[in-house]
């Protein structure tokens, strides 16, 4: 739960960013951008800013945006039905950009999240320059972290079923709650 004025600072920022990086958009695509704390109550931490560029029955294009040292969680996007579930790629477009994927420990530019290091499993590191993609493939465990500069990134993939992620940190809650202060988030 985040109040309603982090929350539309989040917003306000993340689209600072992601015209900074050269991306142009319109007056509908800047009013589609939410953030998510999963939650967590820590968006500054833990969390990431989505846009939502379309989405439709077969494919998906966002663009993800990391505050400096922000974390999206480690989740996996598991199988629906027939479907084995989203295949994603990722092309970084700005800033300093960390995935952890399944492999070899092998972190070292970015960081675990203080507490939690049972709940960031995988650490095998792969950095993301401008221009560098990756591609995810579907039901794979991963999660990533901006550095000092934070990070805006494309998110091409097949159908999105965000709800449905599934999180190693079984604190997580997929939807968002505003509340109007922080009086609010400390009586709940």
């Amino acid at each position: 739960m985040i109040t309603r004025q982090e929350y539309h600072e989040a917003c306000k920022k993340a689209l600072q960013m992601i015209e900074e990086a050269g991306v142009y958009l319109t007056k509908e695509d800047k009013e589609k951008l939410a953030a998510a704390d999963f939650g967590l109550s820590n968006l500054q931490q833990e969390g990431i800013q989505i846009l939502t560029m379309f989405d439709t029955d077969r494919i998906a294009g966002k663009i993800l945006v990391l505050f400096p040292y922000q974390t999206e969680p480690e989740h996996w996007h598991p199988a629906v039905g027939d479907d084995p579930g989203k295949e994603e790629i990722i092309r970084a477009i700005s800033g300093d950009l960390y995935f952890y994927i399944s492999g070899e420990d092998t972190l070292e530019q970015g960081f675990l999240v203080d507490g939690k290091e049972s709940v960031y499993t995988m650490r095998h590191e792969v950095v993301l320059k401008p221009g560098d993609q990756l591609t995810l493939p579907a039901g794979s465990k991963h999660w990533f972290q901006a550095g000092v500069n934070g990070a805006v990134m494309y998110s091409f993939s097949t159908k999105v079923r965000d709800a449905l992620d599934q999180f190693t940190d079984p604190h997580i809650r997929r939807e968002t709650i505003l509340v109007d202060s922080l009086d609010a988030k400390e009586n709940s």
